[in-house]
C-alpha cells in the first residue's frame, strides 16, 4: 500500500513539475512496431548541418500552376516536400499551393494530422469546415483574405466565380499533414466497404452505391 502512494506521489510530482512530456505527433497514418529493428526515424535522416546551405530552405515548387484538368473535380494541390525543400525536414509545417477551376471546388476533405490556413490570393472561394456538432463555418474569401481550418475536422474550398480560376495559398501544421477525401474514403476504398453498411450510413440504394463508384472512378 505505501508503495502504491509513493509511486502515486513521484507520479503526480512529475506531472505537475512538467517533466512528463506528450507523446510526439506521428507523421503517417500508423506505424507498426518493429522489434527487430533497433531504430526507426519520424521523418528522414538529415544532412551534416555544416553542409546546408541558403538552397535547402528556399523552393519554387509553388510558382508553377497546378492542372486542374487532372480530375474531374477541377482542382489541383502542389504541396512542398522534402524533395523540393529539404530545409522543411522536422519543422512541423508544409505548404501547399491550390489551384481552383471556375465553379469547381477543393472535395471536402480532413487533415489528421494538421490545422491548415489557407490565405486567398484570386478569385473569391467559399470555405467551410464541420466541427464534431456538425456545425457548419462558411466565409467568403476574397484577395488577401484567410481562414484557418481546424485539425482534423472536414473542409472544402469552392470557387465561386464563373468565369475565372481561383488560387489560395496554405500552410499545414504538419511535415506530413496527410488527406483524406470523404468521399472518396467511403465509397473507393480498398476493399470495398459492404454495400450494406453504404445503404444503412447514408440512407441509399446498391444502385446509388454503384452510380456513386463509378463516378468516383471506383
Amino acid at each position: 500500500k505505501c508503495v502504491v502512494l509513493f509511486l502515486q506521489l513521484c507520479l503526480g510530482l512529475t506531472l505537475l513539475s512538467g517533466l512528463a512530456k506528450p507523446d510526439p505527433d506521428p507523421l503517417q497514418d500508423y506505424c507498426i512496431a518493429d522489434t527487430k529493428s533497433p531504430l526507426y526515424l519520424n521523418g528522414a535522416p538529415y544532412l551534416n548541418p555544416t553542409l546546408a546551405h541558403s538552397s535547402h530552405f528556399t523552393t519554387s515548387a509553388l510558382a508553377k500552376a497546378g492542372d486542374t484538368k487532372a480530375n474531374q473535380f477541377g482542382f489541383s494541390v502542389t504541396l512542398t516536400t522534402l524533395a523540393n525543400l529539404p530545409g522543411i525536414n522536422t519543422m512541423g509545417l508544409t505548404m501547399a499551393r491550390v489551384d481552383i477551376a471556375t465553379d469547381d471546388l477543393v472535395l471536402p476533405h480532413s487533415h489528421p494530422r494538421a490545422s491548415e490556413v489557407t490565405i486567398c490570393l484570386q478569385g473569391v472561394i467559399l470555405v467551410g469546415f464541420v466541427d464534431t456538432s456538425n456545425r457548419l463555418f462558411t466565409q467568403k474569401l476574397e484577395p488577401g483574405d484567410s481562414f484557418v481550418f481546424p485539425r482534423g475536422l472536414i473542409h472544402f474550398l469552392y470557387n465561386m466565380e464563373p468565369e475565372k480560376p481561383a488560387l489560395a495559398i496554405s500552410g499545414l501544421s504538419s511535415q506530413n499533414p496527410g488527406a483524406q477525401i470523404a468521399s472518396r474514403a467511403a465509397f473507393v476504398s480498398n476493399p470495398p466497404i459492404l454495400e450494406v453498411v453504404l445503404e444503412k450510413a447514408f440512407q441509399i440504394s446498391r444502385q446509388d452505391i454503384a452510380k456513386i463508384r463509378k463516378n468516383l472512378g471506383g
